[in-house]
């Protein structure tokens, strides 16, 4: 029996985007809801986000839903980090949360959103910790907080799961994304033991797929693995080969070569940008 991996974007979209029941465990064993406040009911939205006017962005999550109080959730799986990474998932955020608001809702009406991203990379170094936690609070009291939005990041290659006592279904869900892969022959049966994640593993089976699924699935590693390597070359061989030259128009010329690859590989203007210095419009044109 073949598995597939769950970070792949095809499979944790089937996985998280289509049953509501796992989406919930899921969420309830990462977020850090209130006790007493757990998700109950859950119903998809649309990931994608569309601007009113034509001067505004499109943006679009992995998964996107709302509870039975009206709380906002959006979930995603980025396999390369960027730094523009973390402004995409604010911008989108905020987004959700604003646009509750039209004439007949009252601002204290507004129901918080949470944003939940899974990284499978490091991008804080100097901290031991996978779970980052953001809130807008008091610089000086932590306990007064303005509520509305809040942000999980999860570092996805710093977990090891033998070194954590605490928070048991976390755990198991963090091992579901991190062990299984293409090479795993066995599940452990902990896992297994619970009803939700063991619905997810069957959706992980290769035989789950179609031909255009299987198809599909190795065709986003491939852009995955393009992607890496460009991002390496963007921050390695560009910078590093203008410096040489001494000149800006090879310094520029490499980075116009870098967007244009990394734009063609499916990366957002905004990404591209952040990682070239190159304006969007300048891209877009591209």
């Amino acid at each position: 029996m073949k598995y597939l991996d769950p970070k792949n974007d095809l499979i944790f979209k089937k996985v998280f985007g289509e049953h509501p029941d796992i989406l919930r465990s899921f969420l309830n064993s990462m977020l850090p809801l209130p006790e007493g406040q757990e998700i109950v009911e859950l119903e998809y939205l649309s990931p994608e986000m569309i601007p009113e006017t034509f001067l505004e962005k499109f943006t679009s999550v992995d998964v996107r839903c709302k509870d039975n109080t009206g709380r906002q959730f959006l979930v995603e799986m980025q396999m390369n980090w960027t730094t523009a990474f973390k402004q995409r998932v604010l911008f989108n955020a905020s987004r959700a949360y604003v646009t509750q608001s039209h004439k007949e809702v009252e601002f204290r009406s507004l129901k918080p959103v949470y944003a939940l991203n899974l990284i499978n990379a490091i991008y804080l170094p100097q901290s031991p910790e996978y779970y980052h936690h953001y809130a807008v609070v008091h610089l000086k009291d932590s306990n007064e907080r303005l509520h509305g939005l809040e942000f999980v990041f999860i570092e996805l290659e710093k977990f090891k799961a033998q070194n954590i006592a605490q928070k048991k279904l976390q755990v198991l869900w963090l091992r579901f994304m991190t062990e299984i892969n293409e090479r795993t022959e066995t599940i452990d049966p902990e896992l297994l033991a619970q009803p939700e994640i063991q619905k997810a593993i069957n959706f992980v089976m290769e035989a789950s797929l179609s031909k255009e699924e299987k198809h599909l699935y190795e065709k986003n590693w491939d852009r995955i693995s393009s992607e890496k390597t460009l991002l390496s070359a963007a921050l390695t061989q560009g910078w590093v080969k203008g410096k040489e030259e001494g000149r800006e128009e090879g310094k520029n010329k490499e980075k116009r070569e870098i967007a244009k690859r990394l734009k063609k590989s499916g990366m957002s203007i905004a990404e591209i940008s952040d990682i070239t210095g190159l304006g969007s419009e300048d891209i877009e044109k591209m």
